[in-house]
């Protein structure tokens, strides 16, 4: 089959590939750029595993052909954090700290969508969060541990003090909150 040259931006590095026009993107990225952290799921774009920022907004990779994306700007999940594991981003530390991951299968996902809503809603409430993750599923979570990562991490994009996961589940539930 014939082989198409595009030319994409890939967390902010110029990449140009030769790619048969039935590739898709998320093979590009993990086969030929070795970017594994974009996950291969259902490839039937159910379960968001595979989800990266096209031109800024969330797309599911398992449904943009990457001759879709010539001339795009890809990011994917590698992008979010520097080098340094001790700088995670705001989004992931939230992901650590509150239990919203468990075997991270769908983590990338979860975080690239998280990120797309928080970019364009600072400050989402958990109806918001829960409508902008329906797209992507869960095995272990239950979802709650997700959508309070999501809102912890928000808060600290914005500026505000993190919160840790004692004081994030009280104040969800103020009547729980153990008396001391």
């Amino acid at each position: 089959m014939a082989r198409i040259g595009i030319r994409l931006t890939v967390n902010g590095e110029p990449v140009e590939l030769e790619v048969e026009p039935r590739r898709l993107l998320v093979d590009v990225l993990r086969d030929d750029l070795d970017l594994t952290g974009t996950k291969v799921g259902c490839d039937t774009s159910s379960c968001g595993t595979c989800t990266v920022h096209l031109d800024g907004s969330a797309v599911k990779s398992c449904t943009v052909l990457a001759v879709q994306a010539d001339g795009a700007t890809v990011r994917t999940v590698e992008n979010l954090a520097s080098d340094d594991a001790e700088n995670l981003h705001p989004l992931q530390a939230a992901f650590v700290e509150h239990h919203g991951l468990q075997c991270g299968f769908c983590t990338p996902g979860m975080l690239m969508t998280a990120l797309d809503l928080v970019e364009r809603n600072p400050d989402p409430d958990d109806g918001e969060i829960r409508h902008a993750i329906h797209g992507n599923l869960c095995r272990c979570t239950g979802y709650q541990s997700i959508v309070t990562s999501i809102r912890e991490g928000a808060r600290t994009m914005r500026g505000e003090q993190p919160r840790t996961w004692t004081e994030a589940r009280a104040a969800e539930a103020p009547g729980l909150a153990r008396k001391r």
